[in-house]
This record gives C-alpha cells, structure tokens and sequence, in this order.
C-alpha cells in the first residue's frame, strides 16, 4: 500500500470524525435551544451518571480479564511444560501468542462496555491493519514462518540443528524467529519465515547414529587381521550399539577402495546420539594406537621411480 493510500484513510477517518462532531454539537445546539436550563443540567447529569456507570463497568472489564489473561497464560504454560516440558522454544512461542490474541479481545470488548460504537473501530483498524501488513509484510511472513514451525515441529529447544548455512543448539522460539547458540557461543537469530521455507537438518532428532572412520594400510597387510583387529576395538567400547538396540546395527568393517599407494579401510559402527562425538574421537584414536602394536602401519604417499641407465 502506498504512502498515498495511507493519506487517502486517514483523511477519510479525520473526516468521518469531522461529521461525527458536527452532528453531536449541533444536536447539543438543538437540545439547548428547546429546553430550560433546569432540563439541560437534568439531562447532563444524567449523561455524566450514564458514562461514569459505563466507565466503571469498562475499568470493571479490564481488571478482570487481565486477571483472567493472567490465569490463562498459567495454566497454558502449566500445560505445556507438562507435555512438553523440554521444549522450552514451543512454550514461549505459544504462550507470547496466546497472550496477544487474549489481549487484543480484552481492548475490544472494554471499548465496546464504553457505549463506542466499535464497528467504525473495527473498520478503521482493518484498514490500518491492511497498511501495516503490507509495509510489515516480512514480519508477517515470519509469524506465518512461525506458526508452521509449531504445527510441524521439525525441531525442539535443545536439539543440535542445521539451518541457513548456520548449525547450533536451539535456544528458543518467538513469534517471528528463533536462536540458535553456535558451537563457538555465537548467538544467531533466524526469521522464522526462511527457517520454515528452507532445508533443517535435525542432528538430535534421533536417539541413535551410525558413525563412520576411514583409514588406510600399506599393501601386502593381511586384510583378515585389519579387519578383526578393528572390530576388536569397537566390540570392546560399551557404547557401540548392535543390531538388538532400536534403530541400530552391527558394527560394520570392510574393504572400501584399493588407492594408488595404499588399501583404505572403512569401520561403521552406531552410538546414541548423545554419545555421537566422544566415540568417534575415541575409537580415532584406539585405531591410531593399536594398529602399529599389531604390526600394522600406516602409509606415506609414494612413487616408484625406476631409473633405467642407457
């Protein structure tokens, strides 16, 4: 909407004001002229009782649907922690919503208690509404963005994340973007309407991994003894899983590729996720160690140059 839009509704509500006033002086005009002076201060004070009663009732209204908003907001928050009370990003999301929407009825039916005729309101923040929505349109997006995260749920506070090009811990959730915390303590904040319109990969969403190392050993080792010695190694590591854990496997050693200097190796082997990064360093290092202690080594890149004298 443009700027000229937004002169043409407000000069159209000014002037519906405009008339409003004329017509309400010029019936105070009329009720003057027809009444004795008794009359008119009879009438004032009961147009002054009428309003105080009215803005009793209002403040009456206020008071008790904030109270109410109050309750509502706490048993909403109760609710959520209960279920998800992990999910400290949905929880603050839904109860900021909840919130607004709450208080946005209050203001509407206090006005209302008021005798103001909230129709031509209505009308007028429809049509402000509309002019901030547009010149707002990425913030909207964004609450949308949000709103399809919370029906969707890709990912929870807590959960390790990639997202935008960035990867961190989820921190927590808003109407409009979410945190995340980096590896390296950095805070980045991400609009929630191109973190729902874009690729998430959720590294905690499973409670179990598969983990991979590649290695490699000169020619002429005994392919048998690689092989075993390194399913040793992950047998011994109580944090290895086997096929009769949920979602996992037997660990896994195998040939992979015959290179110009070398006979690479790979391992795979499934952890929960929890424990993703501590066994990969792990088992690095076990195989670094006790490969050579088994007459095992690992190679240098070569070349052969043979010299043929003329």
């Amino acid at each position: 909407m443009s700027i000229f839009n937004l002169i043409f509704l407000q000069d159209a509500a000014a002037q519906a004001v405009a008339d409003s006033l004329a017509a309400t002086a010029d019936a105070a005009v009329e009720a003057i002229e027809t009444k004795t002076p008794d009359e008119i201060l009879q009438t004032l004070l009961d147009a002054v009782v009428r309003f105080g009663l009215k803005l009793l009732a209002a403040i009456a209204i206020f008071a008790i649907g904030a109270w109410i908003i109050k309750q509502v907001r706490k048993g909403v928050h109760k609710r959520m922690t209960k279920r998800r009370g992990d999910d400290t990003a949905l929880i603050t999301f839904t109860d900021s919503l909840v919130g607004i929407i709450l208080w946005i009825l209050l203001i509407a039916i206090s006005i209302g208690a008021l005798g103001i005729n909230t129709t031509s309101i209505a009308a007028l923040l429809a049509a402000g509404g509309m002019a901030v929505g547009m010149s707002l349109s990425g913030t909207l997006q964004n609450f949308a963005g949000g709103i399809m995260l919370l029906v969707f749920k890709p990912f929870k506070s807590g959960d390790f994340i990639e997202a935008q090009g960035n990867t961190g811990t989820v921190k927590s959730m808003n109407i409009v973007s979410t945190t995340l915390l980096t590896r390296d303590n950095k805070t980045v904040i991400i609009p929630n309407g191109i973190l729902s319109n874009g690729n998430i990969t959720n590294y905690s969403a499973q409670t179990a991994r598969r983990l991979e190392w590649t290695f490699n050993v000169p020619y002429g080792a005994d392919s048998e003894q690689v092989r075993d010695e390194v399913m040793k190694i992950l047998k011994a590591d109580g944090r290895i899983l086997d096929a009769s854990s949920p979602h996992a496997e037997d660990p896994f050693v195998g040939l992979s590729a015959m290179k110009d200097s070398s006979v690479e190796f790979i391992a795979r082997a499934w952890a929960l996720t929890d424990n993703y990064w501590p066994v990969y360093f792990d088992i690095n290092k076990a195989i670094y160690d006790t490969l050579p202690e088994k007459g095992i080594s690992f190679p240098f890149p070569q070349m052969d140059v043979h010299i043929k004298n003329q």
